[in-house]
């Protein structure tokens, strides 16, 4: 077991807990010109997150960590903010790209120090969530021009 590995991967959990709420905040508030789109497109997030959340979670047991499952540990521990509640739609987006461009960054950490430590397991769950968000950062930004 390594103790930097599962606080890396807990970070995780705590980011995508409070995106999942973040990105429910924006389902619930989006209004605009692109409400179709960014409406649905915040809910296939929401859902996304939900799964990352239970495979990070399960991946932390299996170590034989303690994965964090408080919105108390999850603010805490998150490098991403909550939602203010007053995002416009563009900021909406902006927001979520910052987000992911920063969870990609700490997902690299992960992946090198899974590498260092011989666990292919946690290394290949990080490096498909890393390619999930790098899609998902692409298509934000094209949206925004």
């Amino acid at each position: 077991m390594n103790d930097k590995l599962i606080q890396v991967v807990n970070k995780q959990v705590a980011n995508w807990t409070v995106l999942y709420v973040k990105l429910h905040n924006f389902h619930w508030y989006i209004k605009g010109r692109h409400f179709f789109t960014l409406h649905e497109k915040f809910e296939e997030l929401y859902n996304e997150a939900n799964q990352h959340i239970d495979e990070l979670a399960e991946r932390i047991l299996a170590l034989n960590g303690n994965p964090i499952a408080t919105m108390k540990e999850c603010l805490e521990k998150a490098s991403i903010n909550e939602a203010s509640g007053n995002e416009k739609e563009e900021e909406m987006v902006k927001a979520l790209c910052e987000d992911f461009e920063r969870m990609t960054d700490e997902l690299q950490e992960g992946i090198e120090l899974a590498e260092e430590v011989n666990d292919e397991g946690t290394g290949d769950m990080l490096i498909a969530v890393k390619k999930s968000l790098k899609k998902h950062i692409w298509m934000l930004k094209a949206y925004l021009g």
